[in-house]
């Protein structure tokens, strides 16, 4: 009971953060930035304690970060050249080339783990820029708050559809809790709420609704799917190193990756999506 109280107190704060910050581009800015920073600290932190693993820490988290402020930068129009991204370059190569001088037993290992965070935390949360930025100079929180909810609601639909009917393991080898007809009640209610929204946003925010009902619809499904595949390669990540959670910074809920999983995959899916169909 103790543990359900503070989780569901850690979870508030947690999702009021996240909804206050995109209500301003500034404070959206900088939290993710601290977030982007946060999780490839902590992954860094995790593979190093594996065998013949030494990344740098400190630099990996640092050119993350930058990542994220250049993209940042250039999606609000803040920044009117492409050179930003060049010091970023310089640091990738820059690990690369490093290894040459180390000495380490097993260089590959260290090349594979210093990128894999780039390309798996650090891009991924960039691209929130372009779903906050659709053109330079303007900002809307409508589609990276939308891409959030989505996955917040399948996440709390999936699990009561799952305890209620759960039979079919979605995915045993990897995640054990998840079932069949949790992934797809959550979906079902992933769908309508994307619905919800094209409705609402048609009354109330009409030049904030870019989209069609079935857009919408499209985006959800889009948030749904990649996000249960997001929380799925954090799952076999974290079986592959042998932990139950990624960390202890969010009491209750774990690491960031635990909280950020499913955003990692959702939130390039939904961009890709978006060019998709011509709205970015």
């Amino acid at each position: 009971m103790k543990n359900f109280i503070v989780r569901t107190i850690t979870g508030v704060f947690f999702a009021a953060a996240i909804v206050v910050s995109f209500l301003n581009p500034l404070a959206m800015v900088f939290l993710f930035a601290l977030v982007t920073g946060l999780t490839i600290w902590e992954f860094c932190g995790l593979v190093n304690e594996r065998p013949y693993v030494q990344v740098n820490q400190f630099i990996s988290t640092v050119a993350g970060v930058y990542l994220f402020l250049a993209m940042a930068g250039h999606c609000s129009g803040f920044v009117n050249t492409d050179t930003v991204f060049i010091p970023y370059l310089i640091t990738i190569i820059y690990l690369l080339i490093a290894e040459l001088y180390l000495k380490a037993k097993d260089p590959i290992n260290n090349w594979a783990y210093t990128m894999l965070p780039q390309l798996y935390i650090a891009l991924p949360f960039s691209m929130l820029n372009v779903l906050a930025f659709p053109q330079a100079g303007s900002y809307s929180f409508v589609l990276p708050l939308s891409v959030f909810v989505f996955l917040w609601m399948n996440d709390t639909g999936a699990y009561i559809c799952g305890s209620l009917l759960g039979r079919h393991k979605l995915f045993p080898r990897v995640s054990p809790g998840k079932s069949w007809e949790g992934s797809i009640g959550g979906g079902i209610i992933v769908v309508a709420i994307a619905v919800l929204v094209w409705y609402l946003l048609g009354l109330y925010f009409p030049d904030e609704s870019n989209l069609t009902m079935w857009q919408w619809a499209g985006l959800g499904l889009t948030v749904v799917v990649f996000g249960t595949w997001g929380d799925l390669v954090e799952s076999l990540l974290k079986r592959t190193l042998g932990i139950k959670d990624s960390g202890n910074i969010l009491p209750g809920h774990g690491g960031m990756l635990d909280r950020f999983d499913s955003s990692l995959l959702a939130i390039p899916a939904a961009v890709v999506y978006l060019f998709t169909i011509s709205l970015l």
